[in-house]
């Protein structure tokens, strides 16, 4: 069965949709079939990925509220095992409109179940917020993963995201866990990112990933080219960052045997 990661942080610009979309990016490279299910309105991951918001026809909207199945919402991108199924700006509604309806926190949960087989990760880019849409892609997840940029207010809001998660783990999901977090924007110039590296290592210990990603320039520019930093600029910095993340992840996963750089299956650098 396909682990379902929520990837989650209420502050916004912390990194987050290129998390998912980079992790994603190598899981799939490394032979892993990988689903994107872009929770958030704004549609970031959906055109990181390489679609065009301007022609989506169909998205995520559609499962949370009139009940259409996610095998029909499903798109494939550029990358072999990547697909996603995109966001719209019809999702800005969603939390108003999911209000009255029974099992309300549950409905990313039923819609996901019947795809979780096909897939060996599915990973959820949650909006920058703690409302319904975020509690369902918690309801709905096995782990989730916490995206905190190197600046000042790096711990700001995190204390309030683990409460949430402990609320949705006692009252929701019980086996919810926290799959780790990662460091972003990591600038080796300042003093200031390694202090703030130190700090969320010393309150988050074993749970933060070793592997930090820097600040770069190719990570911010690949989204608006419409192409993973794994296509994009594969030999930056910020591509090595992510492809050493997912390694690690998959190593904490038991799925790696150390035979290639990331996973038990060479990459598979063949796209459509």
């Amino acid at each position: 069965m396909g682990e379902i990661i929520a990837c989650a942080n209420q502050k916004g610009g912390v990194g987050k949709t290129t998390t998912v979309v980079s992790l994603a990016s190598y899981l799939a490279l490394a032979g892993l079939r990988t689903l994107i299910v872009d929770l958030d309105p704004q549609g970031n991951a959906t055109s990181g990925a390489g679609l065009d918001k301007a022609t989506i026809d169909h998205s995520i909207y559609g499962a949370l509220v009139d009940g259409a199945l996610v095998a029909d919402l499903i798109t494939p991108t550029a990358i072999t095992n990547l697909s996603i199924v995109p966001s719209s700006r019809d999702l800005s509604g969603a939390e108003v409109e999911l209000v009255p309806v029974a099992g309300r926190e549950r409905r990313l949960a039923a819609a996901l179940d019947p795809i979780v087989l096909d897939y060996d990760y599915l990973l959820l880019d949650c909006p920058p917020s703690l409302g319904l849409i975020t509690v369902n892609a918690l309801t709905a997840a096995d782990s989730v993963l916490i995206p905190i940029q190197c600046e000042y207010y790096a711990l700001e809001g995190l204390t309030q995201l683990l409460a949430t998660v402990d609320l949705v783990r006692s009252h929701l999901n019980p086996a919810l866990q926290l799959k780790g977090v990662v460091l972003t924007m990591f600038d080796a110039r300042t003093t200031l990112s390694a202090d703030v590296s130190h700090e969320v290592r010393r309150h988050m210990g074993d749970s933060v990933f070793q592997s930090v990603v820097p600040r770069s320039v190719r990570l911010a520019e690949a989204p608006s080219y419409g192409r993973p930093i794994a296509l994009y600029s594969p030999a930056s910095r910020g591509a090595q960052a992510y492809s050493d993340l997912a390694a690690e992840l998959l190593a904490r996963d038991g799925r790696t045997n150390g035979a290639t750089g990331i996973g038990s299956t060479a990459p598979a650098w063949v796209t459509r």
